[in-house]
């Protein structure tokens, strides 16, 4: 399976994530995680979280943004590229 992003990983539960600007929206699907998260914004340019049953929000670099284990939520695409960096905290 591929995904709209290319991934770096740093530590175990921290990743940098990067989302190209020229990435199909189609491919911007909704989807959950097993894991809760926070996602920290390095680089955004318009590009929005939308969680379920929540209208999106804009992603404001240097904003940390969280999202709890197995709620669905999406990114909305902006221009440019979007970079964050993942803290996956694992349920156990």
């Amino acid at each position: 399976m591929e995904f709209p992003f290319k991934e770096k990983k740093l530590e175990d539960n921290i990743v940098i994530r990067e989302f190209k600007e020229d990435v199909d929206s189609e491919e911007l699907v909704w989807h959950r995680d097993r894991e809760n998260r926070e996602v920290t914004i390095l680089q955004s340019s318009g590009w929005q979280l939308q969680m379920d049953n929540e209208v999106p929000k804009d992603l404001q670099e240097g904003k940390t943004y969280y999202i709890p284990a197995f709620v669905y939520h999406r990114v909305i695409k902006g221009s440019g590229d979007l970079i964050v960096k993942i803290k996956k905290e694992l349920i156990k």
